[in-house]
């Protein structure tokens, strides 16, 4: 008898292995997969309009961040994994977007990272610009850090950093649907899967214990996707009308 339970506690224990397994695995590269249909979307239209490229600023800068607030308060491996996944998925939606914009751009008129114009910051046509930009950005970050990684105060304060720009992950696009006064162009699919994968995260985060900045973000972002959903939903309402 106590072997067949100690023989039971032992598949326990291997499905509890397997199933965290596969969280941590769906932590790692679920963050990516929602830019998937948007990449499709882009491609299949050939127009960058519906999809705001901040996004990609954002996330590029909360993740270069979180890998910077892992070297000072090292947390699940997973969660730096996926930052990683997340920054590479990022330089690939701009990539595409630089090339597409290139293709379609009429005028010659081209707007570089040092011209050091305000006006255009983030809207740069090279692809080069956007890697350059993230290249200072991470030395920035590597200097400050090695200077004051022995702060506790400066290591807190780099994660409510990461993870407050990471929790405006979806202000760029809401931003751009109102500015569109549509949501056409953007993936509805993408914002279903920022939705679940919000969910899912944050249920990751609570469970696990993880610091309460990465909770606290995950919240705000499932609060923003309902508001993009909500906007998909006001839009096609709208463009129902007019054509009624």
């Amino acid at each position: 008898m106590d072997a067949e339970v100690a023989l039971q506690d032992e598949d326990m224990e291997g499905s509890w292995a397997l199933l965290s397994w596969l969280a941590s695995c769906l932590m790692v590269f679920g963050g990516a997969l929602p830019y998937l249909p948007q990449y499709q979307e882009i491609q299949k239209s050939s127009n960058t309009e519906g999809f705001s490229t901040r996004v990609c600023l954002v996330l590029l800068i909360a993740n270069i961040l979180r890998i910077f607030f892992w070297i000072g308060k090292q947390f699940e491996l997973p969660l730096l994994l996926q930052s990683v996944v997340m920054i590479l998925t990022m330089f690939a939606m701009l990539h595409l977007c630089c090339t597409v914009q290139h293709t379609n751009r009429v005028s010659t008129k081209q707007h570089r990272l040092l011209d050091l114009d305000l006006r255009y910051f983030w809207k740069w046509s090279a692809f080069e610009d956007y890697m350059l930009f993230c290249f200072g950005f991470t030395v920035l970050c590597a200097v400050v850090t090695l200077l004051l990684l022995d702060s506790p105060l400066f290591v807190e304060t780099l994660g409510s950093l990461a993870v407050m720009f990471e929790a405006m992950l979806g202000f760029p696009q809401l931003l751009q649907n109102l500015q569109n006064q549509s949501t056409k162009g953007m993936s509805v699919k993408m914002v279903l899967l920022w939705t679940a994968g919000d969910v899912f995260k944050t249920t990751y985060f609570v469970m696990n214990d993880s610091p309460s900045q990465f909770w606290v973000c995950g919240s705000v972002q499932i609060l923003v996707d309902f508001a993009i959903l909500l906007q998909v939903l006001f839009y096609s309402q709208d463009t129902r009308t007019k054509l009624g």
